[in-house]
Parts: C-alpha cells; sequence; structure tokens
C-alpha cells in the first residue's frame, strides 16, 4: 500500500491558490485529494465569489473545483473546496485552520506557520498525494512561489514605494 503525503503551501492572493489547484487538477490530481482555504481579497461576500471561481475554475479545466461558502468562528467567511469541505475536516475547521491541518497530517509546527498567514489573508493548498505524484505536486506548488516562512506581508509594498 503506498503511503499518502500531505504537501501544504500559502500563497499571498486567492487568485494564485486557486490557479495553483487548476494546475493540480490539470496534472491529474483528482480533485478530491485538493484542499484550497482562502478569502476573496477586497469582497465580504465570498458565497458568490465561490460561485465565480468555481465556474471561472471549471472553465478553465474542464472541471468544478466543487468550492463552497464557509463560516469559521473567530476566522470569518472563507471559501473552501476539496477535502476541507468533508465532514469530518469541516467540524475540525470549527476548532481553527491549524486543527484541521495537523489533523490532516500536517506537521503541527507547519500547520501553525499556514494558519498564521490564513489569518493575514492568504490562501493555502493542501494535497494529499501518493508516492509517485509527490515530486509532481511539489513541482506544481513550489513553482507558483509560495509565500515562505517567515517572510514579511509588507514587504511587497516597501519595495514598492522605495
Amino acid at each position: 500500500m503506498l503511503q499518502v503525503q500531505t504537501i501544504t503551501r500559502t500563497y499571498k492572493t486567492f487568485e494564485d491558490a486557486r490557479n495553483v489547484a487548476v494546475r493540480l487538477a490539470e496534472a491529474g490530481i483528482q480533485l478530491e485529494r485538493i484542499g484550497l482555504l482562502g478569502q476573496q481579497a477586497g469582497g465580504d461576500d465570498n458565497t458568490a465569489a465561490a460561485a465565480g471561481v468555481g465556474g471561472a475554475a471549471g472553465a478553465a479545466t474542464g472541471l468544478a473545483l466543487g468550492l463552497g461558502a464557509l463560516t469559521i468562528p473567530g476566522v470569518g467567511p472563507i471559501i473552501a473546496t476539496g477535502w476541507f469541505l468533508s465532514g469530518a475536516v469541516t467540524g475540525a475547521l470549527a476548532g481553527g485552520v491549524m486543527g484541521a491541518l495537523v489533523d490532516a497530517g500536517v506537521p503541527a509546527n507547519d500547520a501553525e506557520r499556514h494558519a498564521s498567514e490564513h489569518a493575514l489573508g492568504r490562501s493555502v493548498v493542501s494535497v494529499r498525494v501518493e508516492e509517485p505524484d509527490i515530486a509532481l505536486a511539489t513541482r506544481i506548488m513550489d513553482a507558483a512561489m509560495p509565500v515562505e516562512a517567515g517572510e514579511d506581508p509588507q514587504a511587497d509594498l516597501a519595495r514598492v514605494v522605495s
């Protein structure tokens, strides 16, 4: 039996994360193995954004990513897809993003970092893959320039201003 590994990355924008999820699906990763958590920038109605993004992702890939909107206590409205929408994980999300990631097999220190980044408005993609797909998923996720640990969220703004 093949070992399943959870690979998780954080991206600056929901659109970046959505594009990674689409690329993973286009590469043949099963949709139910791809999880995405994020908030649509600049909008209060993530339900409408989820519908619009789901349509865009479906048009881009010929597949529907099955996006849904959730309201998490202490976090607010978020858009989720894939395994983040399963019953057990949705319950874990009520306890926070970190708990859901830890339950999925992400090491606690990494889960804490991704949860902190999500709290800053960034989006998280987490994919569960078996051995043959680990390198492919990692390559796709890293090519999209994920947020590095400890990266200052104001760094880009500072570079533009100076």
